[in-house]
């Protein structure tokens, strides 16, 4: 981040999901006194240097609320029963409250029977098809909401920001992110548009947007031009570049032309973690 930015104009995604963490802690204590300690299962398939980093960050945020976690780590060569086995072994615990599985898998491995294989009333990642088959129906009894799109209107109503009748423009169509946010934004009465890379004249749509969420994974991709003056900025992009971690937004060009904006790193990346907290601790007041 460039020095001289107004503070104004940050959405702090640090400030907003460590004030979510001191709330998850009166709700894991009230739990405790009824004798239930939240658990959270994460399992990794492989050695993926990345998905290693997202998984020991996710224990250390369990620690930090009081989540009991369990590590289920297998190797690279498992097969998909064996992982369907150890699955249905944590649908089964009742220490266990959440189940996530850290994607990527290997190919030999059907990521849609896994997830659906996950007891929906434990599938705090909400990927599983019933929990978004209801959230995209605009129906409330889904469980859970994707960490990361619901981390996005998390941030943006605690920064205060007034959705209704906003032009939203979602730069992304994946079932983790894209797809779940437009019922989202649909239910606080924005219009919402989804874009994507090859979409034409994306800078032109991005540009009659009141409010863009950028998440191509392209570094520094989303220019000042893709944005009018007095808009406001998701960047969901997590780029690691020689020049350190970035979004997909260049923030020194655009932080002065725009309202308000999420910054990379202290931004969304947070709140997807918070809201995986938050799901984890729903699932044990279930």
């Amino acid at each position: 981040m460039i020095m001289n930015v107004d503070p104004s104009k940050i959405i702090d995604g640090k400030a907003c999901s460590q004030e979510l963490k001191d709330k998850l802690k009166l709700r894991i204590a009230a739990l405790v006194k009824k004798g239930i300690v939240p658990g959270l299962a994460t399992v990794l398939v492989g050695e993926d240097p990345a998905s290693k980093v997202y998984v020991a960050n996710k224990h250390k945020d369990c620690a930090e609320v009081g989540i009991k976690s369990f590590h289920i780590n297998l190797p690279a060569s498992t097969s998909e029963r064996e992982l369907l086995e150890k699955l249905k072994a944590c649908n089964e615990d009742p220490a266990i409250h959440g189940i996530l599985v850290q994607l990527p898998l290997p190919k030999q491995i059907d990521v849609e029977n896994v997830l659906s294989c996950i007891d929906p009333r434990k599938d705090v990642d909400g990927f599983h098809p019933q929990n978004l088959g209801n959230l995209l129906r605009g129906n409330d009894k889904h469980l859970f909401t994707s960490c990361t799109p619901a981390g996005i209107i998390y941030l943006l109503k605690w920064a205060k920001i007034d959705l209704r009748g906003l032009d939203v423009v979602i730069v992304n169509r994946s079932n983790i992110v894209g797809r779940p946010l437009v019922p989202l934004f649909l239910k606080e009465n924005a219009t919402v548009q989804v874009c994507h890379t090859g979409t034409r004249d994306l800078a032109g749509h991005c540009h009659r947007a009141d409010l863009v969420v950028t998440g191509t994974g392209k570094a520094r991709m989303f220019t000042q031009e893709y944005f009018k003056e007095g808009s406001i900025v998701v960047d969901v992009g997590m780029n690691r570049t020689e020049q350190g971690l970035c979004g997909d937004v260049d923030f020194e060009t655009v932080v002065g032309k725009v309202a308000r904006i999420t910054p990379v790193p202290g931004g969304v990346g947070l709140m997807t973690r918070a809201m995986l907290l938050l799901n984890s601790v729903m699932a044990a007041e279930l």
